[in-house]
């Protein structure tokens, strides 16, 4: 990692503005017009397209990627924060599109906005101050966050989807298009509408990720243990769950499911879409 002047590697275009103080990994390269904060590091092989501003104490992991009028680490939209040094972290390899906004994280919240590695977030989406986003996470376009969003590795969020502040999205679950999310998704759900219901599992992303079919079929029988035939009543839930529990609690991803809902959560659960589900197939990229 060299400073701003020395021979790292770095490309950085005429018209740019790089503080002194930033540091830059070999193979950098800096496009026109960008702008780049004294506090910001930037690892190897990352490339800002054009028009980026990258601001406060923020890592750009190695070979990484940012679109034209991209910010990153700017303050964060929260009338509390008082200027303190919080940071933003992007992850390896990680891919930002066109006029996405990513907020550093606040003093009574994390303090950190964290991206994994891997991740794709497609143009005009937001990242809220303290949200923590897992590895190879797809945001569509134009998707919206608030503060303290979790979302974990292999999820989903289709384009216009709204979430809610301290939702979390759990591993490969699935958000679809317009949908507003006011509650926490499990592992592998599937939400849809405005608001989000719950309408099953995300199912194609099991077999396209090798999920043998004798597991899904017990995912299933899991679920619909869980939720039976999509009925918002049938007996109390923490009832269904203890039976999930007992019947199925031997396999990994049923169990996944089990310690995401036992988890601490601010929001609850998102309720389940009432009718029969129970051979929805929701499409997910």
């Amino acid at each position: 990692m060299h400073a701003v002047g020395e021979n790292g590697g770095a490309r950085v275009h005429p018209t740019a503005i790089v503080a002194p103080e930033a540091r830059l990994g070999r193979g950098v390269v800096i496009g026109p017009w960008c702008s780049v904060g004294p506090h910001v590091v930037i690892e190897d092989n990352v490339e800002l397209i054009s028009h980026v501003v990258v601001d406060g104490h923020t890592r750009l992991g190695t070979g990484s990627r940012y679109f034209p009028f991209s910010t990153i680490g700017m303050a964060p939209q929260d009338l509390k924060y008082k200027g303190e040094p919080t940071r933003c972290e992007v992850g390896a390899r990680t891919v930002v599109r066109e006029h996405v906004t990513i907020h550093r994280g606040t003093a009574v919240g994390t303090g950190l906005t964290h991206i994994g590695d891997d991740v794709l977030i497609m143009a005009n989406a937001h990242v809220a101050h303290d949200c923590t986003l897992g590895n190879r996470v797809i945001i569509v376009n134009n998707v919206v966050m608030g503060g303290h969003v979790t979302i974990e590795d292999d999820a989903r969020v289709m384009g216009s989807a709204a979430i809610h502040q301290f939702v979390r999205i759990g591993h490969a679950a699935l958000v679809g298009g317009v949908a507003g999310v006011e509650a926490d998704v499990i592992p592998y759900g599937s939400v849809l509408g405005n608001r989000a219901r719950l309408v099953g599992l995300h199912w194609i992303w099991l077999r396209r990720n090798g999920v043998q079919s004798a597991e899904i079929h017990r995912m299933r029988k899991a679920f619909l243990t869980l939720y039976p035939k999509g009925v918002c009543e049938e007996g109390p839930f923490a009832a269904r769950l203890e039976v999930m529990r007992r019947e199925f609690g031997d396999e990994p991803r049923v169990r996944e499911i089990l310690a995401f809902i036992d988890a601490p959560s601010r929001r609850g659960l998102v309720r389940v879409a009432r009718g029969d589900f129970s051979t929805a197939e929701t499409e997910g990229a």
